[in-house]
């Protein structure tokens, strides 16, 4: 495992709503209580001072002064000590590609907290594609050149959604299928495979289909979710090199076709009786 190897940089970059920051959690909940010690970034939009000044406090290091000097002087009399005590140190920064070229390299020079063989912390940086993009430009060539491990998380494929669909439902104590196969086809086909948008489209699903008394679920009531929803003409914005992937492995176009549509009339007829408990749905969310 890298964390406990000390070796720098851990690069995790993914799709939004794919599970970066539920992965990063889970990995962090593994090792036992007092074993390590985390800084969770989740808002990198910080000035260096603040930055620092949020490091200390997430730590548990009540700072002395202001000054960036000073509280790196903190900073690393704190990580001998846990490093004294065979304690691990990890510094987590979730949607790193908002981070400043500034603020990049500052977190580039904590690298040189070292003893005379390893790393004092262990620096992860999560984000969306656009941070790897980022992360080759020539002017952070040298942090690059410190990157351990490269990690990438990816929309499931069409047999990843439907099992996943099963094992959410699973947990929550179904006994028998809840949407019939043609139905997880198409959430696949809505949801691009994203595990948040999966959730999304699958929760009003299942409000629509108790409303109508419908089990188990056909296609068609996936498909009047996902136009209430607005999927189908403005689908969930990705990214380039995202989409590129996603035509490859998508579906054929006249998959639709095979599928008995709503009438629309129907679908708009509906929306005063299911708005109370999308209403519920979105609060409760």
């Amino acid at each position: 495992m890298v964390l406990p190897a000390r070796r720098g940089f851990v690069v995790l970059t993914g799709e939004v709503g794919t599970g970066k920051t539920t992965l990063l959690k889970t990995v962090l909940d593994t090792f036992a209580a007092g074993r390590i010690a985390t800084a969770y970034v989740f808002n990198p939009r910080l000035d260096v001072l603040d930055f620092f000044e949020f490091l200390l406090t997430d730590f548990g290091i009540p700072p002395t002064t202001r000054t960036k000097s000073a509280m790196l002087l903190q900073l690393n009399s704190w990580l001998i000590e846990r490093y004294r005590a065979h304690q691990l140190c990890a510094i987590v920064v979730d949607e790193a590609q908002n981070l400043s070229w500034e603020l990049l390299e500052e977190i580039r020079l904590l690298t040189n907290l070292e003893t005379s063989s390893e790393k004092l912390v262990q620096i992860i940086l999560s984000g969306q594609p656009e941070l790897e993009e980022k992360l080759y430009h020539p002017s952070l060539r040298q942090l690059r050149q410190r990157i351990s491990l490269w990690c990438r998380t990816h929309p499931l494929t069409s047999e990843e959604t439907q099992s996943y669909i099963e094992e959410r439902l699973r947990i929550a104590g179904a006994t028998e299928p809840v949407f019939l196969p043609e139905a997880a086809e198409l959430v696949y086909h809505y949801s691009k495979g994203i595990p948040r948008i999966i959730n999304l489209l699958c929760e009003h699903t299942l409000i629509f289909a108790y409303a109508e008394q419908v089990n188990p679920i056909p296609a068609h009531i996936v498909e009047s979710v996902g136009l209430e929803l607005d999927l189908v003409q403005h689908p969930f914005t990705i990214s380039f090199s995202a989409m590129q992937a996603l035509m490859r492995r998508s579906l054929q176009p006249n998959m639709l076709d095979t599928i008995h549509p709503s009438p629309t009339a129907r679908i708009h007829s509906r929306k005063a009786k299911y708005e109370p408990y999308l209403r519920c749905s979105s609060e409760g969310g």
